[in-house]
């Protein structure tokens, strides 16, 4: 019967011959990583740029609120400022949509172009690693294949 350190010593002659790389592995980590740190920064500068027109939009919201609310002297005067003041919201919103509508493209922009930069560095790495592996393999093979006659 065999003994459980003669199995032991089976299995790691046996895994030995066929050594693991890991660095492929390892490469791949440093990649998605490269890719996670790049997409965050898009992500923070668009909500910054964001939150800066959001901002802006508010301050000239409540600037044009408190020239509609002060006192008037002429009912008709509350009418015009209504008015006035709809008109201004208006032509806020319609520059402020159209602000987003940039961040948001950029954002687009910035993303598909690390998205294409990941993939290639990702076939290249994927490329490089199986031609690696290939060779020990191969390697590995041989010398087994030698040490079998």
């Amino acid at each position: 019967m065999a003994k459980t350190n003669e199995f032991t010593k089976s299995v790691q002659d046996f895994f030995a011959a066929f050594p693991v790389d890991t660095a492929g592995a390892q490469e791949a980590f440093k990649t998605q990583a490269a890719l996670a740190e790049k997409m965050s920064k898009v992500a923070i500068e668009a909500a910054e740029k964001s939150t800066e027109i959001t901002s802006k939009w508010t301050r000239d919201t409540l600037s044009r609120l408190g020239d509609a609310s002060k006192a008037k002297t002429d009912p008709a005067d509350y009418s015009k400022a209504a008015t006035d003041f709809a008109s201004a919201a208006a032509e806020m919103a319609a520059e402020n949509m159209a602000a987003f509508a940039e961040v948001a493209k950029k954002v687009q922009i910035e993303t598909v172009e690390l998205m294409l930069a990941a993939g290639k560095d990702i076939s290249e790495d994927a490329t490089a690693a199986v031609k690696k592996a290939t060779a020990d393999v191969t390697t590995a093979a041989k010398k087994a294949a030698t040490a079998a006659k």
